[in-house]
Formats: C-alpha cells, sequence, structure tokens
C-alpha cells in the first residue's frame, strides 16, 4: 500500500491515481484539486494542464512546470477550505496549503482556487495565491511548535526569533 500523496489517508490507487491514469473521472472540486497536487508530485504534468479551464489552458506551461519540478520537493498538502464542489454542485472553492522544499528551504504555496464543471468534468478555472483568510486567536505557541503563520517552520525559527 503506498499512501497517497495528497494527505488524504487513503491508498494512491484508491485514491487519485484512478483520477490520474484517466480511468476515473473526479467527482468533487476537492477531488480534482488533490489529484492536480498528486500529479505535481508524480511529474503528470499533462494532467494539470488537461483539467484546466479552456480560458486557463494558455496560462499553464507545461515545459516550465516540468523544468521547476527538477528543483521542487512537495511535501505535503493541507486543504483549508471547501466550498460547494460536490458531486451535486456546479461550481466549488477549494483553498489550500502546499508545502514544498526548494533549494533546501522550506516553503507554502496559499491559494484558493476555483472550479467548474465543463461538460460534466471538474476543471479549474482560476485560483488566488495567498488569499486573506480571517484571523484566528492563538492562545499560546510552544517554541518547538509549528509556526501558526504556516511557513512548516517551528516557531522559534520563524515569528519567535528575536
Amino acid at each position: 500500500m503506498t499512501t497517497c500523496p495528497c494527505n488524504s489517508g487513503k491508498d494512491f490507487d484508491t485514491c487519485c491515481g484512478p483520477i490520474l491514469d484517466g480511468s476515473v473521472k473526479s467527482d468533487t472540486a476537492e477531488a480534482l484539486m488533490r489529484s492536480r497536487y498528486t500529479a505535481h508530485v508524480k511529474g503528470n504534468f499533462e494532467h494539470v494542464a488537461n483539467t484546466h479551464a479552456p480560458e486557463a489552458q494558455a496560462s499553464y506551461n507545461v515545459s516550465a512546470a516540468k523544468a521547476q519540478s527538477k528543483k521542487t520537493k512537495w511535501v505535503g498538502l493541507e486543504i483549508t477550505e471547501t466550498i460547494d464542489g460536490g458531486p451535486d454542485d456546479e461550481i466549488g472553492t477549494v483553498t489550500f496549503t502546499a508545502r514544498f522544499e526548494e533549494n533546501g528551504e522550506m516553503h507554502a504555496h496559499r491559494e484558493r482556487s476555483d472550479f467548474r464543471r465543463e461538460n460534466g468534468d471538474w476543471v479549474y478555472v482560476d485560483g488566488k495565491i495567498n488569499p486573506q483568510i480571517e484571523p484566528r486567536r492563538i492562545d499560546k505557541v510552544g517554541r518547538n511548535d509549528p509556526c501558526p503563520c504556516g511557513s512548516g517552520k517551528k516557531f522559534k525559527k520563524c515569528c519567535g526569533a528575536n
């Protein structure tokens, strides 16, 4: 059993694998989002390109994505919010954080992505990078806890550094 890179906790062969190989369609916007992340992890950039809405396809460059992937190690996906995008919906929004390592440093890509059904299939329409989110109150953060800013670093090495 190989755990799916999308952090669903499911086996790859029953999660994103069938979506990536084309044997199954994404039934929700979130499933498509997870498969697109997994496609980056697995180097399946054609899946990413093929799941863009027609008006968004020109903005995605497969060869540039392949070149970028050579220096990027994807390390985790966290879905922070899903609005609509269910099996009976026509549109949906998924907010996520994708963590990656590049040149020995950890980074986080945060995005609120919009999806819609196109001929019955979910497609990526566009996304807003680093969307504003509602502030949340944090009572206490330990020095060795993950930094609440979402950087992926320990608090003492990030916002808690003096």
